[in-house]
């Protein structure tokens, strides 16, 4: 009976994903001051600002995450592709897209291509085909039926060892590609299918099409952040603020509906006004990329973009300390109203947690358990940088490296969200729990600390360091553990981190 319902439900929630638009997450934020409309634009939205525009020569990193990162603010920075392999091999002298070079080299790859003309349920008409095929129908014009737009590319994870570009140092504290270049994000991967592996096997991706090309309305997976730089073309951008996100999604209807609320798709077309009373009450701000900039797209910011020519451009989503809450609190609302959406099975499910983080996972792109292991790998790759660090360098203590405060700065973050998870009474499930001596000992993790040490000696341009991986290193970090050595609960990471840091506390922002 149990599997019955559980895959009744499973397919419920598939229907119930391609109908929801991604819940909004309001968040306390002031709003933005009172401004003149600059001008009215397509379709009567009320243009208030332009993206502010850099030069990334003379963009420091800590310039850079004060301004931009703790605050939430996007901005356009140029001058950070000119050393790409990408800007040369994937660009023709008249600054077009070498499409024949795609064809030649990685025509045989399966992508996901959008159909920019149909709508299905929430997005567009998505369709399978190989890059030459791609390729083909963009050069043919004669055949073109409709415009069509390359997405989500997992460029990086198909050709490893072609370096198309180098991410730029203002980006590179990216938790959520360095963690999921050593793990899954999927614990218990027998639930999830092949494809689910693939879309989330890591978030760099490689976008392609021809002048008209579209994306949608939406703000971004995870509430991450993300940064798009064009390799070749010119894009159109337009930015909703955070405070403002409400006004883009449509009126309660009823009690079942209320968690399939839908977003404005197309913000260039008429809007239904009783289905979208907000709307007309939205102000935005526009930004016209042009090639080789780079923009950085902060967390729960709605945009919808054009590309105005023929565009390849390169994209990361990517989440660290500054933006953590913003993945905290989506995952939480989308979890609670998982829960509630299926509140009236509860009493004849013999597992009605498994399938709510199930769901969770299937909808979100991770549960609970995912997040609290991600966060536990995370802090402990922190600690053992920590620790390594003092060893080597005895004067820790009164030492002001930049690097040292980025690592208590995300121990001090992920501590937060961990009380916060507390409170709200999250991770349940008896089996979620982590080994220390197997996560410590095995290869997967000491490839994360390698990768977490080489990005922030990169960032904080410091003499990248050699993990000093002693048998003492490891017990200072085991030493709290009880005999049982294990990671199980919020609670238990949230004093794990509290004692490895104590040391460090004068440093804590």
């Amino acid at each position: 009976m149990s599997e019955r319902i559980s895959f009744v439900l499973h397919l419920s929630f598939i229907l119930y994903r391609r109908l929801r638009s991604e819940i909004l997450i309001l968040r306390r934020a002031k709003p933005l001051a009172a401004t003149k409309i600059l001008r009215v634009g397509d379709m009567g939205i009320e243009i208030v600002g332009q993206i502010e525009k850099l030069n990334g020569n003379y963009l420091s990193y800590e310039a850079f995450a004060e301004r931009y990162l703790a605050k939430n603010q996007p901005v356009v920075i140029s001058d950070l592709t000119e050393d790409w392999r990408a800007r040369e091999d994937w660009v023709c002298k008249n600054g077009r897209p070498n499409l024949h070079f795609f064809a030649t080299h990685f025509g045989k790859s399966k992508v996901q291509v959008a159909d920019c003309d149909t709508r299905e349920f929430t997005d567009q008409k998505r369709l399978e085909m190989s890059v030459s095929e791609f390729v083909d129908q963009w050069a043919n014009d004669s055949i073109k039926e409709s415009v069509l737009y390359l997405k989500d590319w997992h460029f990086v994870k198909e050709y490893p060892d072609y370096t198309a570009y180098q991410t730029p140092q203002l980006f590179s504290d990216d938790w959520l590609n360095i963690y999921l270049d050593n793990y899954h994000m999927h614990e218990d991967r027998d639930n999830f299918q092949k494809y689910d592996q693939i879309s989330c096997s890591d978030y760099r991706f490689v976008y392609m099409g021809g002048k008209g090309s579209w994306t949608p309305l939406h703000a971004d997976v995870f509430r991450s952040y993300s940064w798009s730089a064009n390799v070749c073309g010119k894009k159109r951008w337009l930015f909703l603020p955070p405070p403002q996100a409400h006004l883009v999604y449509d009126r309660k209807l009823d009690d079942f509906f209320r968690y399939m609320k839908n977003c404005v798709y197309n913000i260039f077309e008429e809007v239904n006004e009783t289905k979208f009373p907000g709307f007309k009450k939205t102000t935005w701000l526009e930004c016209i990329q042009e090639p080789g900039e780079v923009i950085f797209v902060p967390s729960g910011w709605h945009h919808q973009v054009y590309n105005l020519e023929d565009t390849i451009s390169i994209n990361h989503n990517w989440l660290n300390a500054y933006n953590l809450s913003w993945v905290w609190d989506l995952l939480w609302k989308d979890y609670k109203d998982t829960e509630e959406s299926i509140e009236d099975i509860r009493d004849i499910c013999d597992d009605f947690e498994a399938i709510c983080q199930r769901n969770l996972a299937a909808n979100t792109g991770m549960n609970l358990n995912d997040f609290f292991l991600f966060m536990s790998r995370f802090s402990l790759g922190n600690m053992v940088l920590l620790q390594s660090y003092s060893e080597k360098h005895k004067t820790l203590k009164s030492c002001s490296s930049a690097m040292a405060h980025n690592l208590l700065l995300n121990l001090s973050t992920i501590q937060k969200i961990m009380m916060t998870m507390i409170s709200a009474g999250g991770v349940t499930a008896k089996e979620v729990y982590l080994d220390l001596r197997e996560t410590l000992e095995s290869p997967q993790f000491l490839s994360l600390v390698r990768d977490m040490g080489r990005t922030y000696a990169m960032i904080h341009m410091e003499e990248e360091d050699q993990v000093l991986y002693s048998k003492e290193l490891f017990q200072k970090l085991s030493g709290f553990a009880d005999q049982k050595m294990q990671i199980c609960s919020p609670k238990y990471l949230v004093e794990m981190i509290n004692h490895h840091t104590t040391f460090f506390s004068h440093l804590l922002p």
